[in-house]
């Protein structure tokens, strides 16, 4: 039995060093490679924010160009992958989007013939998962509607591109500046568990598409994502504005959790959030859809209030709003889980980069708890 003490779940046990994402939960602070988030928001996009994670700067005009053209070579989904998608999502099994990303994630792997191990291949290998995953959750999308694939445009940005890929029309500004933000806020949190799962795969010096569809693995259970997707769908089982208080308070009183509330790390705000509730409000405004965004703002207002009477502090979390957001963009339920892939492979790719580079293998210990010195008995003597 070790002497170590142990802690479930790994809370607070520091597991390795990392240079890329700094979540301070005791201030409610999430800093990309020394930028806070909020200095980046509204003023870098989201491919700024890949190249900065990578590695680790800000890029200049001709490198940002540079990792744009790749990102956009990389776009266009190919033939046998799309036949892939179409036909899993038309599976009498009606595999989620995340089965679907996990299985291409893997698919792309096994076809690609660079074996190389060296960084350059990496970067290329995260450049091609970061472009064709948010290829396929727009073609997901599609398919799921029975909506025939839309090829993708070059002349848009990253953000841009999925909504015009998955909607079949150009988003407006505000959507597309909303989007590119919550892709920001969403592409890295530090060792989480799907990005701790992707390190922990590569440590072994397996392939950096084993990586990724390791860490979708880790992200499909519904402890680490989908939180999103619960609280619109508990909005629509609501269903009413005038409702929603009494629906929420009786849900607390008979002990039901409310999803987007409190945070394993973050002991004050979770400062994602409170960039989503703005923009949120703004675009649910703007295309005069607020019924969601209306109810989610009483929803807080009742759990904040419910838990403050027990003297407990608890805030709202990153996912509270950001269904009612891309709600308002046209982006189905089934989808949320999948947005968050396209977003934190940025972060999984960059970790992954990080792990390469200053590897060993990672083998924790375990806290033994079972007999020991137990008698073997021969079968026959046996009760």
């Amino acid at each position: 039995m070790s002497e170590a003490k142990t802690k479930a779940g790994l809370q607070d046990v520091v597991a390795g060093e990392s240079s890329i994402c700094l979540v301070d939960g005791k201030e409610g602070r999430l800093v990309y490679q020394g930028f806070d988030i909020n200095d980046l928001v509204g003023k870098a996009s989201f491919e700024e924010v890949i190249y900065l994670l990578w590695y680790g700067k800000l890029p200049n005009a001709s490198e940002l160009s540079a990792l744009d053209a790749e990102l956009k070579k990389n776009r266009e989904i190919p033939t046998d992958v799309l036949e892939l998608v179409k036909s899993l999502c038309n599976s009498s099994a009606n595999p989620t989007g995340m089965e679907v990303l996990r299985t291409v994630a893997s698919y792309l792997g096994a076809v690609d013939e660079d074996k190389s191990m060296e960084r350059e291949t990496h970067i290329k290998q995260a450049t091609k998962l970061v472009a064709m995953l948010a290829s396929v959750t727009a073609a997901v999308g599609r398919f799921k509607q029975g909506l025939d694939y839309v090829a993708p445009r070059n002349d848009l940005g990253h953000a841009a591109n999925f909504l015009y890929m998955l909607n079949g029309k150009e988003a407006d500004e505000l959507s597309v500046e909303a989007f590119d933000v919550a892709l920001i806020l969403h592409a890295d949190h530090e060792f989480n568990a799907s990005t701790f799962t992707a390190r922990c795969t590569v440590a072994t010096m397996s392939d950096m598409y084993s990586g990724v569809t390791s860490a979708i693995g880790a992200l499909k259970g519904p402890l680490h994502g989908g939180a999103n997707e619960d609280v619109l769908r508990m909005m629509m089982e609501i269903d009413s504005v005038e409702n929603a208080a009494s629906e929420v308070r009786a849900r607390l009183d008979n002990g039901v959790k409310v999803p987007g509330f409190g945070h394993r790390v973050y002991r004050s705000y979770d400062p994602r959030g409170l960039v989503l509730k703005r923009y949120a409000k703004q675009l649910t405004e703007q295309v005069g859809q607020t019924k969601w965004f209306a109810m989610t703002e009483i929803t807080e207002g009742v759990v904040l209030e419910h838990f403050a009477k027990k003297g407990k502090d608890l805030k709202y979390n990153v996912d509270l709003y950001s269904g009612s957001l891309y709600n308002a963009m046209g982006i189905q339920v089934e989808l949320f889980t999948p947005l968050f892939v396209i977003s934190r492979v940025s972060g999984w790719t960059a970790h992954i980069l990080e792990q390469y580079a200053h590897n060993r293998i990672i083998r924790p210990v375990a806290d033994y708890v079972g007999p020991i010195d137990q008698q073997f008995v021969p079968i026959a003597e046996r009760k």
